[in-house]
């Protein structure tokens, strides 16, 4: 209806409408609004590159409760401890909660997670959490089991009594780096063996094998394995200086042309190999001796474009 109270279906509309990039005037047209309603619900609700329905509506509706009763909710008074809205803090937990729900993490374990990041306490009951969310504890037990699962939160019993308290660990976010890490090794290792099993020299075998260079190169990176600038440096050096001979060449031979020790030349190629610098790679081509190939191209592509060239 017209002047209505926007839906939750409204608000899904204009989110979608926002992120393809229609006005407001537009939107306002579509759901038979004024524009100053569109206009006004963006704005209190993070604006055109932070709105999000979900989070509209229930803000919404914590409004509409707070304008009911201003100054006692249903579970206790208007202000925490430190003088904050309650309501304010709980939409700030679920706003928390769903940034983490789009980045893959499951609902509940997101929503427990946010609460225990966000209280002002140093743990949290199981109990509490019940409370809090108005769920049962059996789910509130599964996202706990997920969460330490990732090691993102642990347990300790509370001395003399039967219940235990859940802690977020300080250095979360370094674990769950780590835990980014470890799964990109994996993904590396997986792509890895499926490229040796189907053979590289196969589209299907080179897909896999370039799919671990790349999460290889992604875990040694997040884990702090990756080349310094020096390095690095070196590696480029390297992959000119095979370019320009246009020849496999030594480990000695590469020392003696650019003038390097063998140690520096050899840490060089060691990276070169590892690191996949598209569309070009370092490859040793029988012991000691190295290449560069074009990883870019499959074989056949390659095999096809070094050819006899056609007849004019």
């Amino acid at each position: 209806m017209p002047g209505g109270r926007l839906t939750q279906e409204d608000r899904r509309l204009i989110a979608t409408r926002l992120t393809e990039g229609h006005g407001y005037a537009e939107i306002a047209r579509e759901l038979d609004r004024p524009t100053s309603t569109i206009s006004r619900e963006v704005t209190r609700n993070g604006g055109r590159t932070g709105y999000r329905a979900e989070h509209a509506h229930l803000a919404t509706g914590s409004r509409a409760r707070r304008r009911k009763h201003p100054t006692v909710e249903a579970d206790g008074p208007a202000t925490d401890a430190y003088g904050r809205d309650r309501v304010a803090v709980r939409e700030y937990a679920e706003l928390f909660a769903e940034t983490m729900v789009e980045t893959g993490l499951p609902r509940m374990a997101s929503r427990v997670l946010a609460r225990l990041y966000t209280a002002d306490t140093s743990s949290v009951t199981a109990a509490d959490l019940v409370r809090e969310l108005k769920v049962s504890p059996a789910s509130i037990s599964k996202a706990i089991n997920y969460l330490e699962g990732l090691e993102l939160v642990r347990r300790e019993p509370d001395p003399g009594k039967r219940h235990e308290h859940y802690l977020i660990a300080e250095d979360i976010w370094i674990r769950a780096w780590r835990t980014s890490a470890r799964t990109n090794a994996n993904w590396a290792g997986t792509a890895r063996k499926g490229a040796e099993l189907f053979n590289p020299a196969t589209p299907a075998g080179e897909r896999l094998e370039r799919m671990s260079q790349f999460f290889q190169q992604l875990s040694d990176d997040m884990s702090g394995l990756g080349p310094d600038p020096e390095v690095a440096e070196d590696t480029a050096t390297i992959l000119a200086a095979l370019i320009h001979a246009n020849r496999p060449l030594t480990a000695d031979q590469l020392a003696s042309a650019l003038d390097w020790p063998l140690a520096r030349v050899t840490t060089a190629l060691t990276i070169a190999q590892t690191y996949d610098t598209d569309p070009l790679a370092v490859t040793a081509v029988a012991p000691g001796t190295y290449t560069v190939t074009v990883t870019r191209l499959t074989p056949i592509q390659r095999q096809a474009l070094t050819a006899r060239s056609p007849k004019p």
